[in-house]
């Protein structure tokens, strides 16, 4: 299980946010960093990602993702399934210990190193140590309010924050 962080994505529409908490754990007990940003724009602002896992490993795959993105023109998928294929196979990356969610205004979807590239039928996607809190209360939210995905994802963390102890509520929104 990666440690320290939490991030939530909504897509409703073609309207989507995502969110991270701040904190860095460094081991089992001693949180590092409050203030971390692990979700950023890319490809021109048209593209959303965030990460939990090892810091150094999502950068370089954020980076990898983005030359991905370069190469297809914005096409989210094909970018996506390309950069599964290599960090399944290529050596190098095989060793990154990272979860990335990714989204723009047609798709969200959840890119992992064991080859996954996963569309939530719900448009809601959360991984890190509080994901299932935050995927739970983004449900909730979503279901029954008439919020933005920019509130929801906000609200998800910020309980998300109070129950998980490797999640602060230190957060950081970005929408689309």
């Amino acid at each position: 299980m990666f440690r320290g962080t939490t991030i939530v994505a909504v897509k409703v529409g073609d309207k989507a946010a995502i969110a991270g908490d701040g904190q860095v754990t460094f081991g089992e007990n001693t949180i590092m960093k409050h203030t971390a940003k692990k979700v950023r724009r890319i490809y021109n602002d048209k593209v959303l990602i965030g990460f939990a896992g090892s810091v150094a490993d999502a950068l370089t795959l954020s980076e990898n993702f983005e030359e991905k993105l370069e190469q297809h023109s914005g096409n989210l998928q094909r970018a996506a399934v390309e950069l599964a294929q290599d960090w399944r196979s290529d050596k190098a990356m095989k060793k990154l210990e990272a979860l990335m969610i990714a989204l723009n205004e047609d798709n969200l979807l959840i890119i992992s190193g064991t080859g996954e590239v996963i569309e939530p039928d719900d448009g809601i996607a959360a991984i890190g140590s509080g994901g299932m809190y935050a995927l739970s209360a983004a449900r909730a939210l979503k279901e029954n309010t008439n919020l933005s995905p920019e509130e929801i994802v906000y609200k998800s963390l910020k309980v998300a924050s109070s129950i998980c102890i490797y999640t602060n509520d230190n957060i950081t929104v970005e929408g689309l």
